[in-house]
């Protein structure tokens, strides 16, 4: 231990007893005199320390330092200020994270995330110290919860957090063999957890479904989001060294990247890059797999997948499901169903719903994530979702899903309505008709029967019945050509009054010719055809 380290760590000793702020200045002033950077070194290690409950709060170390060519390494039995490492449960780009055992001042299991050996310190600890800071500003059931913090005595940060037991989301969903409404139930949750985080200003730019672990709490599963490691605050800046994304660096996960990080141009990332993240969880919960592969996306090189992610538009969740040949049967039967049964369930509705969070374009995807989960809740509750298109049939279609019952004794009222006018209607063009025909006889009665014997028809001829009928007979076919049934009804009529009068012959003519056109016009079964006929006049009408 150097002479420098050896005086920091005096006057940190002395300094930390001290009782009031005041007296602490005082010391300091005392101690370091001129050398304001030994005086700032002590002042950050005291802040450090100085407030037990605000850990969060203070930095834990100067972000600007570096760790040099210090090579520790951790491992089981490790011990880290109050934490014995266990096991390593997790490694990301910039920090390796351990199970560890706390025993004061309570007995417990605890994450333990450490930055990594051998790294560009100075953006790394920023990044570190962003996440550990974000993670403090959000109090969410969803979230996983920061415990504890500090810096290991080669000043590598650390932080604690609960132990997450479990699997991530999509995992925990196919081993357990989650139906549909069961993941978007779980997925809601999640939902309300980034919307959390967004209402504090946090973007967590790295959703994924290894960062949404589940666990179980009294059997009911619980999704937490963890890993805010590349998170970036919307609206104030987390610790003085700000996260910073270098220029040409891309940050995120390939497949569940939003177009605008992909496209790494001069555009602000906002919460809507996260609604894209969301999105392409949920189509991996709803079809096995994300829209775009990642052994897919890194095997075409880094600008061709920047291209993809920036201009490719992803099959719908409905024809994807189509595609994957017999793949299809197994996310069926870890679904809980049938790959019929399951494509059916995600057309339309969850397709729209999913493939508004994957616009391309930014601003056509959801305002927010509580948008996005309040359409999916609309979803469940068989209610037009906000990313359909507002056809008049489909919000029809909804409404009877919603209300089965009153629609069905509604669809019975309007039925038992429309029988009733269908008879009153169909009585009515019967009588309609069949006042049509009286008329059309009464015409025909007046105008040819009687006016044939007006004296200026008659002339002064002795008028006789076989006259009238005669007169009558004239011309049938042409005065009801149109209405060839009443020429029928006037034939019959016609023919039982020559049958009476023994003129069977002329009988003959009127009832052959009144039986064939209601056969050809009404049927040879009809009872109008079947009319039975007077006895005398079988001697003469053989009609087949």
């Amino acid at each position: 231990m150097n002479r420098r380290t050896n005086q920091i760590k005096l006057i940190f000793s002395e300094a930390y007893k001290k009782k009031t702020p005041q007296e602490r200045m005082d010391y300091l002033q005392n101690a370091c005199g001129d050398e304001t950077d030994l005086r700032a070194e002590v002042e950050s290690l005291l802040k450090a320390y100085d407030d037990r409950e605000g850990f969060l709060e203070a930095p834990i170390l100067d972000t600007d330092m570096t760790l040099g060519d210090t090579l520790v390494s951790e491992g089981s039995g490790t011990v880290i200020g109050r934490y014995k490492l266990l096991e390593q449960i997790g490694e990301g780009g910039m920090a390796v994270v351990y199970m560890a055992e706390q025993e004061k001042p309570i007995r417990r299991k605890v994450a333990l995330k450490i930055i990594k050996l051998g790294m560009d310190t100075k953006s790394v600890i920023a990044r570190f110290e962003a996440e550990r800071q974000a993670l403090a500003m959000m109090d969410h059931p969803n979230i996983a919860k920061v415990l504890d913090a500090g810096a290991t005595d080669t000043g590598r940060p650390y932080f604690v957090m609960e132990l997450v037991k479990g699997a991530s989301i999509t995992e925990f969903c196919d081993a357990n063999n989650l139906s549909t409404q069961e993941r978007l139930e779980l997925f809601i949750c999640v939902c309300q957890a980034v919307q959390h985080a967004h209402q504090k200003g946090i973007i967590h730019r790295d959703i994924k479904p290894t960062n949404v672990m589940v666990t179980l709490h009294d059997g009911v599963p619980i999704p937490k989001v963890i890993d805010f490691g590349i998170a970036k605050a919307t609206n104030q800046r987390l610790t003085e060294k700000t996260l910073f994304t270098r220029y040409a660096h891309m940050i995120g996960t390939p497949a569940y990247m939003s177009p605008e990080q992909a496209e790494m141009s001069g555009l602000d990332i906002d919460i809507r890059t996260d609604l894209f993240s969301l999105g392409t969880l949920l189509y991996e919960l709803l079809t096995g797999s994300p829209p775009f592969e990642s052994e897919y996306l890194l095997s075409k090189g880094y600008e061709e997948m920047q291209r993809i992610i920036r201009k490719e538009e992803p099959t719908r969740p409905s024809t994807k499901l189509s595609t994957l040949g017999e793949a299809r049967i197994d996310v069926a039967k870890y679904r809980n169903t049938s790959p019929e049964a399951l494509e059916k369930l995600i057309r339309d509705d969850l397709d729209w719903v999913v493939m508004k969070t994957l616009e391309k374009d930014r601003n056509r995807r959801y305002d927010s994530v509580s948008e996005f989960a309040t359409d999916i809740k609309r979803y469940l509750n068989n209610e037009p979702v906000l990313a359909g298109p507002p056809r008049t049939l489909y919000r029809i279609k909804k409404f009877i899903q919603r209300r089965r019952g009153l629609v069905s004794a509604t669809i019975a009222v309007v039925a038992t309505l429309l029988l009733g006018l269908i008879v009153t209607a169909v009585m009515y063009v019967r009588a309609e008709q069949a006042r049509e025909e009286t008329q059309t006889v009464t015409d025909f009665l007046t105008n040819e029967l009687l006016a044939s014997v007006y004296p200026e028809k008659a002339k002064g001829q002795e008028v006789t019945v076989r006259h009238i009928l005669e007169a009558a007979s004239e011309n049938l076919e042409s005065k009801f050509e149109a209405r060839p049934l009443i020429e029928a009804k006037i034939r019959h009529t016609l023919g039982l009054t020559y049958d009476k009068m023994g003129d069977y012959e002329a009988a003959d003519v009127h009832l052959k010719r009144a039986l064939q056109i209601r056969s050809e016009q009404l049927g040879e079964d009809d009872p109008s055809t079947l009319v039975p006929f007077p006895v005398s006049q079988f001697r003469t009408v053989h009609i087949f």
